[in-house]
């Protein structure tokens, strides 16, 4: 898998490095065809040229492509790569296992990799109709022209990419629900992930009987929005660089999108660098925090997130052990959550501390550039274009870190699972 996206932004990097790409001569193309490749393919939406202006219509081409198989090959790498972890577990590890999540078997690769690109095609069209429709009548927007541009915002959205074929995003369509409301949901679903949605059809008559990687993702991701949606309307309600013109609707509209966007996706309804430096924050939270594990979001994955926090309710509970929805979360789940959140901000910590000592930007503004790339989200506070060469390879190794490295980290950690003969005797350090 490391290899295989690899490879992937290379190719990437020689198509938009091709003179047929770019809309002018730039003697620092080479730059911008890496940086927007690595972004592409780790659908982060990170940019350091504007992608409507820089590129043509081929190069534009090439980057859909790429997002569309970068957030394809997240989801089947996930569901292939967890078939070959788990033959490498016990007879009895394996039972439980597929109990629980009905893991997939060698033969099923056909059927699951199959079913992945219906529900991704499916999801896509959907959103592209809607938003074509929208642009032509609305915009008055040439079918073709629609059409292209519909597919494209499409692809990006569901795979949590964050490009857009506007200079400022989405913030004309600011106060346009039937264009922010679809790119919002495809958002959403592509965030949650397949394994999620396939789940929902076996258990749609009998929802108790979700798996709790299902429960907690879906549990997760509505408290989340939720959550975030509130904390921007109560940041943001009387800036007037950001929601204090809007009315109530626009104004509540522009906070979900932020709440929604801010996970994993990058776009943008709403400037970032106006809003407040509270909101930034609070941005930088769900940014880490990102969506479903196994879905085309980034971030350490809610269900991580939740089982972190399990752990330290059970804790205060007096030492039970985590329990969520009538399940214990066993002890290699806690193993592997408590390794990739250390792992994450450490990654993050070193990251900031090299880009505030690359370019002269504050804490606030390099923390959010770093969480962005490491959690593919692709926000920025306007800063990215102006970070200089080195600055900006640095976030071309989080955003390839970020992609690759969780998964990569918990198969690696599963597929290592080794049962000891014996024991050493307990000491306790001083913990606190």
């Amino acid at each position: 898998m490391l290899l295989g996206f690899a490879g992937v932004i290379f190719l990437g990097t020689l198509l938009l490095w091709l003179p047929a790409s770019r809309s002018g001569h730039d003697p620092m193309a080479w730059k911008a065809a890496l940086f927007t490749s690595t972004s592409a393919v780790c659908v982060t939406g990170h940019a350091i040229v504007d992608t409507p202006t820089y590129w043509t219509l081929f190069g534009q081409i090439v980057i859909m492509a790429l997002i569309q198989v970068g957030g394809f090959g997240i989801v089947t790498a996930a569901s292939l790569l967890l078939v070959v972890a788990r033959r490498n577990l016990g007879m009895r590890s394996r039972m439980l296992t597929q109990s629980e999540s009905q893991a997939i078997t060698a033969s099923d690769v056909r059927r699951v990799v199959g079913s992945v690109a219906v529900f991704t095609l499916a999801v896509e069209g959907a959103i592209a109709v809607v938003l074509a429709l929208r642009l032509h009548f609305a915009y008055d927007v040439g079918w073709g022209d629609a059409a292209w541009r519909g597919v494209f915002h499409a692809v990006s959205s569901f795979n949590n990419a964050g490009f857009a074929l506007y200079t400022d995003n989405l913030i004309g369509f600011q106060a346009d629900w039937l264009i922010i409301v679809p790119i919002g949901l495809g958002i959403i679903i592509g965030g949650l992930g397949h394994p999620v949605f396939a789940d929902l059809g076996r258990c749609r008559t009998a929802v108790g009987s979700l798996t709790l990687h299902s429960k907690l993702t879906l549990t997760g991701t509505a408290v989340l929005l939720f959550g975030g949606t509130l904390a921007f309307l109560l940041t943001e309600w009387d800036n007037g660089k950001t929601f204090a013109p809007m009315n109530m609707a626009t104004k509540v509209l522009s906070a979900w999108f932020q709440s929604t966007t801010a996970r994993t996706a990058g776009f943008s309804s709403v400037a970032m660098g106006d809003f407040r430096d509270e909101s930034w924050l609070i941005t930088d939270m769900l940014m880490f925090v990102g969506g479903g594990s196994g879905s085309t979001a980034g971030g350490v994955k809610v269900a991580t997130f939740l089982v972190l926090v399990l752990i330290v309710l059970g804790e205060a509970r007096g030492g039970m052990p985590p329990e969520a929805f009538g399940r214990r979360i066993p002890v290699p789940a806690l193993r592997q959550s408590l390794a990739v959140a250390f792992l994450a901000i450490n990654a993050i910590t070193l990251a900031t501390l090299a880009l505030m000592m690359l370019t002269p930007y504050s804490l606030d503004r390099c923390i959010l550039e770093v969480i962005s790339a490491f959690s593919t989200v692709g926000l920025s506070t306007g800063i990215t274009p102006d970070l200089g060469t080195p600055g900006q390879l640095v976030l071309v190794a989080m955003m390839y870190l970020g992609r690759v490295g969780p998964l990569a980290l918990v198969l690696a950690l599963a597929g290592r699972q080794k049962q000891r003969l014996y024991q050493y005797p307990e000491a306790s350090p001083l913990v606190g």
